[in-house]
């Protein structure tokens, strides 16, 4: 497969589901609490920001390109593990570094694991490095339930 039989498209409330269930196969870090209803307030937000790869109508690639009015995010670039190194994440990104350039943005930051390996090299491949002046700072806030 090459990248040129890769289709980009932005994911649709029809998605839900099958995203849910792409991520639990395909992407680092799945503790995080996904559900059916976050991912449809993401698309209700934004509905541009759920880019999802296909090669011949099949799920191989996701990533979320979040532009908040201000800066552009990227989380969940996830490839198929039987799709990867075909050029997927690569047209995932350009397709996510064109809507933020559309936007204004001028740089883009990327939500990376860091005993994630795999992904380090891919996303340095793709010419994003780890900013060393500083790092993420979090608070968990309690929800409802």
């Amino acid at each position: 497969m090459h990248e040129s039989k890769v289709t980009i498209r932005s994911g649709s409330p029809d998605d839900v589901n099958a995203v849910l269930a792409f991520w639990v196969l395909a992407a680092e870090g799945t503790d995080r609490h996904d559900s059916p209803d976050k991912v449809a307030a993401l698309l209700a937000r934004d509905p541009e920001a759920l880019l999802i790869a296909e090669c011949a109508g099949e799920m191989t690639g996701t990533l979320i390109a979040g532009w908040d009015g201000w800066r552009a995010h990227l989380y969940r670039l996830a490839v198929h593990p039987f799709h990867r190194r075909k050029g997927i994440a690569t047209a995932l990104l350009a397709r996510a570094e064109e809507r933020f350039t559309e936007y204004g943005a001028f740089r883009a930051d990327a939500m990376v694991l860091h005993d994630n390996t795999l992904a380090h090299a891919a996303w340095n491949a793709a010419g994003y490095a780890p900013q060393p002046q500083w790092s993420r700072w979090v608070k968990p806030l309690s929800t409802p339930g």
